[in-house]
């Protein structure tokens, strides 16, 4: 089996790319698609993993030729490549168009023209925008920023395949935890970082807003699950294991750097929040483990020096 994973270098992709390798037989081959973007190279110096059947391709979204040629070899394809940044932002909307929808859109192209077997996008709970009232799989979705509209116009995209081929779409929750080639633009990386290093950690708002959340080695798992149980229900799903307001856990984060200064920014500002429901029903029926999130904070201190 051929596994062509897009954005295959950055955060979400190392681990994931660890597990998969840990899975993949001799038989089996990874294809790393991206276009260094980020400048991460940590995957392509991890001595730990078996090289021999892992493959990179220097290439982008949008570069049809490229793409056309390495999707027509897979039989597997997950879609990670994306612009990320806070899920709220609302500047850069060109940038976030053209790579996370059109991208797509090119990919789904692609696709459609091959013996592709199996189709995976990583979404993210932002399609449902701000949101007062209880987020589940039902919840209409209202993008309300460039990141969020960029990555429901995509999804769109991605629907075309559901009635040809195994298809899943995730809606991912915020995702946290080290790895090397670790987001500090993700917000708990980013409180974990600065409370290590900095002593203190900055909120915008006065910390009531909550967003939905995921570990790393969680949601790696649900891919591959996904990738050893393509039968699974197709469509969307949300992976979120907590929801959490950021006063939850700037709480937490005190309970193991207790010295910590917290310094707010715009306090009196209503802030967007996203409460979801959790855990998410993928994440039951694929039996992901459940990890305390305390414990989960322990151990990503440890990854310090």
């Amino acid at each position: 089996m051929k596994i062509l994973i897009t954005g295959g270098l950055g955060y979400i992709g190392y681990t994931l790319i660890e597990q998969l390798n840990s899975l993949a037989s001799s038989e089996n081959e990874i294809v790393i698609y991206d276009n260094l973007s980020r400048n991460e190279f940590s995957l392509l110096n991890a001595h730990h993993l078996n090289g021999e059947n892992i493959r990179f391709v220097k290439g982008d979204l949008l570069d049809n030729h490229k793409l056309q040629k390495e999707v027509k070899k897979a039989d597997v394809v997950i879609h990670l490549a994306a612009m990320v940044t806070t899920p709220f932002e609302d500047k850069f909307f060109h940038h976030f168009d053209q790579v996370n929808h059109w991208g797509t859109a090119n990919l789904v192209s692609a696709v459609e023209e091959s013996d592709v077997q199996h189709f995976i996008y990583l979404s993210s709970i932002s399609v449902y925008g701000n949101n007062e009232a209880l987020v589940d799989a039902n919840t209409l979705v209202n993008p309300d920023s460039s990141y969020g509209i960029s990555k429901y116009q995509a999804e769109k995209h991605v629907q075309r395949l559901v009635k040809k081929i195994p298809t899943h779409i995730i809606r991912s929750g915020n995702v946290y935890g080290y790895n090397p080639a670790i987001r500090l633009d993700a917000v708990i990386n980013r409180f974990m970082y600065e409370a290590q290093f900095e002593g203190r950690v900055r909120i915008n708002g006065d910390g009531s807003q909550y967003r939905g959340f995921i570990s790393v080695f969680q949601l790696s798992h649900v891919i591959t699950s996904l990738v050893q149980n393509p039968s699974y229900i197709p469509g969307v799903h949300l992976a979120v294991t907590k929801s959490l307001s950021m006063n939850d856990v700037l709480e937490s984060i005190l309970k193991i750097y207790p010295d910590t200064e917290f310094i707010h920014s715009n306090e009196n500002m209503r802030m967007k929040s996203i409460k979801v429901e959790t855990p998410s029903k993928i994440i039951e029926d694929l039996k992901i483990s459940s990890t305390d999130f305390n414990d989960a904070l322990v151990t990503f201190k440890k990854s310090f020096i």
